[in-house]
């Protein structure tokens, strides 16, 4: 099968403009790689102090050819999908000295949680962590013995930091081993319901509580498509997993096997053997285009428009908003997973999960079958299906249709012919929303603004009945610049309800919503942001505002609207609490949303 147009005329797009920051990251990366082994170039002191306590593994280490792995983990036990991680180290070592090599912890990197500081004051340092996780990778990887680099992470903000290190050190190999999902708990929808209950005050605390708990209940990421198992798509899709390794539960027989298997693969991957494939080599052109399509193919979270951008840009690459937009256009979107439908991503997986998605976008063109990968020789070798065969992995060739097609559905009968993302251009700038849970009728929206400046205030309206109308929602100065651009997904349970009630609303906003963000239209990530003087700083209550999703527009409508002297709030309650202060700096240099928003990138 050929090419689709619009993937070919996307990446030469992204490798032209690319082009001279690509080429200069792959020189200083080839000249890495061309020292040879790290641990020669290192005098016996420095060698004596990085084996001291590896007991029996020192002789290994210090006078044989053997490859030696460095551990990144994020591993904590207040995150349900990083508890898993806890036992993977001992594994991967027994896993790497019986293949006569080595593997050392290089370093922890911090992994927070959306869902627990979601509303609250610590979802400022949310965006933030990821550069932190770039950092503290970058210092565990530069004690510079390791052959090969092995990541331990799954969520929202932490695969994407591990990703800016594994750029950043692209001269050596890089793996990805995911955790896996918790199994199925109580339903998505009915916990949307009891939420959006609690908002209108028919159900109490105790109840919520319970259909939250109910909801998330064990090791494992959450099972709704939001942030982190759209992680887990993108580094199957992007091949930095090996093939079929996502969705697989933790503490299963399987998940032990990938893992032990990824181990193996690193080792042999890396500059001692015949099959070099350095990090920098995976992470291409290509593979990001790749990346982008599987994230509209899935109806993804919109929180990784912001963070392929700043990946890329550790790879020498340059994305555009229109490079997601385009793509978009082009891409089916194949699966229905919450919020997107009302399975989760173990029904998805089931169905026959990425094995059968990206044979279906193999076959009409919509991915590069070339990009390098960990795993295989062409992307189609991630068609296939891992399994236990008398307690030894294999894989075997996917299922060749779906198993469900209220879930899972072939390229020739999707759900929607796009992507269900879109650009928005316009006199309030840039920015992007998300249409794939959205209702066709409610695509387009011309209301009255009600502008807020954090979302508390937007509850306190709500509660005390003040929105009676069509209204567009303005919440702004909650960028990066602001105050670190936290999520404001608890708005969603609350925009709902008034949705139900028949009125026709919309949210504009600098900040970010969830990767679960669903029903409600939802301008995100405009940039200029309000706190870089950009023009939803001008907007005042009334003024009149039309989100277009089906032409890609965003436009104050009223007259002389932006001719208004930017408003210039005190914002310095958002510098201090919950640590805070500690991250000025970060506020004061972070790029703009529609380059990432990035501080080390």
């Amino acid at each position: 099968m050929s090419l689709h147009p619009v993937l070919e005329q996307v990446t030469q797009r992204i490798i032209d403009r690319s082009a001279e920051t690509r080429g200069a990251y792959l020189e200083r990366i080839g000249a890495a790689g061309s020292d040879g082994p790290v641990r020669a170039h290192l005098t016996c002191g420095n060698q004596a102090h990085a084996y001291a306590a590896m007991g029996t593994d020192q002789n290994a280490l210090a006078t044989e050819r053997a490859p030696n792995l460095g551990i990144i983990t994020a591993f904590n036990d207040m995150l349900s999908a990083h508890q898993p991680f806890e036992t993977y180290p001992n594994l991967i070592k027994d896993a790497a000295r019986r293949a006569g090599a080595t593997a050392q912890v290089a370093g922890g990197v911090p992994a927070m949680c959306d869902g627990v500081t979601q509303g609250q004051p610590g979802m400022e340092l949310s965006l933030f962590s990821r550069d932190v996780i770039a950092l503290a990778a970058g210092v565990g990887l530069s004690h510079n013995t390791f052959d090969a680099a092995l990541y331990l992470g799954v969520c929202d903000k932490i695969v994407p930091g591990l990703v800016i290190a594994a750029a950043t050190f692209g001269h050596i190999p890089a793996v990805f081993l995911p955790a896996g999902p918790m199994t199925s708990g109580l339903p998505n929808d009915e916990k949307a319901r009891v939420r959006q209950e609690y908002a209108k005050g028919n159900v109490g605390r105790e109840e919520l509580m319970a259909a939250e708990m109910a909801s998330y209940h064990g090791p494992g990421t959450c099972t709704f498509y939001g942030t982190a198992n759209s992680n887990q798509m993108l580094m199957e899709v992007m091949g930095l997993h090996l093939p079929g390794a996502s969705f697989v539960n933790p503490g299963t027989p399987l998940r032990d096997a990938l893992t032990v298997a990824g181990v193996e693969r690193a080792l042999q991957i890396t500059a001692l053997g015949n099959d070099y494939r350095p990090a920098g080599a995976i992470l291409s052109e290509k593979a990001f285009v790749n990346g982008i399509v599987g994230l509209m193919a899935t109806g993804g979270s919109t929180n990784l428009i912001l963070h392929l951008p700043a990946m890329a840009k550790a790879a020498g690459i340059q994305l555009d908003l229109q490079d997601f937009s385009d793509l978009s256009e082009a891409t089916p979107l194949l699966a229905k997973v919450y919020p997107n439908g009302l399975a989760d991503v173990n029904h998805f997986h089931a169905a026959g999960g990425l094995g059968y998605l990206i044979s279906q976008l193999l076959e009409m063109g919509m991915l590069h079958p070339d990009a390098t990968t960990v795993g295989g020789q062409t992307l189609a070798d991630y068609t296939a299906e891992p399994t236990l065969e008398g307690g030894e992995l294999t894989w075997k060739p996917g299922p060749e249709a779906s198993l469900n097609e209220k879930i899972l559905r072939p390229a020739s009968d999707p759900f929607q012919k796009s992507g269900g993302l879109k650009e928005l251009k316009g006199n309030l700038g840039r920015g992007v929303i998300k249409v794939s849970a959205v209702a066709p009728e409610r695509h387009v929206v011309e209301a009255k603004a009600r502008v807020f400046e954090d979302q508390h205030a937007v509850k306190k309206a709500f509660q005390a009945g003040e929105f009676t109308e069509d209204t567009i929602v303005v919440v702004r100065f909650q960028g990066p610049r602001a105050n670190g651009m936290p999520e404001l997904h608890s708005l969603t349970p609350t925009l709902a309800v008034l949705q139900d009630r028949g009125l026709k609303v919309a949210l504009v906003t600098d900040g970010r919503m969830s990767g679960a963000s669903g029903k409600v239209p939802s301008a995100i990530h405009v940039s200029p942001e309000a706190a870089a003087g950009g023009p939803l700083a001008r907007i005042a209550d009334g003024d009149l505002i039309r989100l277009d999703a089906t032409q890609g527009t965003l436009e104050v409508l009223t007259e002389g609207a932006l001719d208004r002297p930017v408003k210039t709030p005190d914002l310095s309650a958002n510098s201090h609490g919950i640590g805070r202060e500690l991250f000025e700096m970060f506020r004061q240099t972070v790029g703009p949303a529609t380059e990432g928003a990035g501080v080390v990138v």
